[in-house]
């Protein structure tokens, strides 16, 4: 079911803001690979994975060829400019098995229980109504699959705080900059 919270403008990134932001990524990107951040996921080939907050793409390339022809990569982002990022570099990369798509509040218009895997990358830190976005992503995952949320710029105690005010979530483990979930409570 679709939110009707309204988000603040913290979520509702200015396009000068989002360029500024998509620079500071390809300088980054430099020297972190987002490549070698993915192969750590243990994302397989025929996987259905969902890249939420993609932004302007950067790990969607990387998840397409991890994929495989058999798998989906969900490109999710609430930004008009990422989902016009990620709609260019589909194209343009001739990757066929990427879908972007527009949330609406938190609301991704993908199938409930779809994804194997979700990763929120750079991210949550941003997001004002965490129990709305966990809601979302407890949906949008099977009950076998796992989310990859990174802290983002926040403390780990304050993630932590997040998901377990939620309810809906195990911790299955912790790793220096990202905790990987598991959905309680699906059938």
């Amino acid at each position: 079911m679709e939110s009707t919270i309204a988000l603040p403008h913290r979520e509702h990134m200015p396009k000068w803001a989002f360029q500024l932001m998509k620079l500071s990524m390809k300088f980054r990107d430099l020297f972190i690979s987002p490549a070698n951040i993915l192969n750590s996921f243990g994302i397989h080939q025929g996987d259905i994975v969902i890249d939420y907050g993609c932004g302007p793409g950067r790990y969607v390339k990387k998840a397409s060829s991890l994929v495989g022809p058999d798998g989906r990569v969900y490109a999710v982002d609430i930004h008009e400019l990422a989902y016009k990022c990620v709609t260019r570099l589909a194209k343009r990369k001739k990757l066929t098995n990427v879908y972007p798509v527009k949330a609406n509040r938190y609301f991704a218009a993908i199938q409930e229980s779809k994804a194997d895997v979700i990763f929120v990358l750079d991210a949550f830190h941003l997001i004002s109504q965490p129990n709305e976005f966990l809601n979302e992503l407890h949906r949008l995952v099977k009950p076998t699959g796992r989310i990859i949320l990174e802290d983002g710029h926040q403390k780990r105690s304050k993630t932590l705080i997040k998901v377990n005010d939620n309810k809906r979530w195990r911790i299955q483990s912790e790793k220096k900059k990202h905790i990987i979930l598991t959905p309680r409570f699906k059938t």
